[in-house]
């Protein structure tokens, strides 16, 4: 899935409950139209949309996205290889999400902690 070297080139993941789709762009790089292109391809990505039809993206929707990035662009699988990856690793997703998660939430206290020193 997503390597620890894959996430160390993208932005850390702000502790906010919402992102909008420019934001989701910028942290996981990817332009908002593949954004809106993998939405129809992958179900297991369905952000919240609100009045507008505005589109607002959790926390695991941004590791999920991450993780699609990783095996479309770092591991070169196709959107239908990626697809039947996805959804027949999902037991194993959920303990690399899980570990992403920690891992996210000891980098912002390490930074907490830091900012506590000062």
């Amino acid at each position: 899935m997503l390597e620890a070297s894959n996430n160390d080139e993208l932005p850390v993941i702000p502790g906010k409950r919402y992102f909008t789709i420019g934001e989701v762009s910028d942290l996981c790089g990817v332009k908002p139209h593949v954004l809106r292109y993998w939405e129809q391809e992958f179900p297991q990505l369905k952000p919240v949309k609100r009045r507008g039809n505005r589109r607002y993206y959790q926390r695991h929707d941004v590791i999920m996205i991450r993780q699609i990035r990783g095996l479309l662009y770092e591991q070169g699988f196709t959107i239908g290889g990626a697809r039947q990856k996805l959804s027949g690793d999902e037991a194993r997703d959920d303990v690399t999400q899980s570990q992403q998660i920690v891992h996210q939430i000891r980098i912002e206290l390490e930074e907490v902690l830091q900012m506590l020193k000062r």
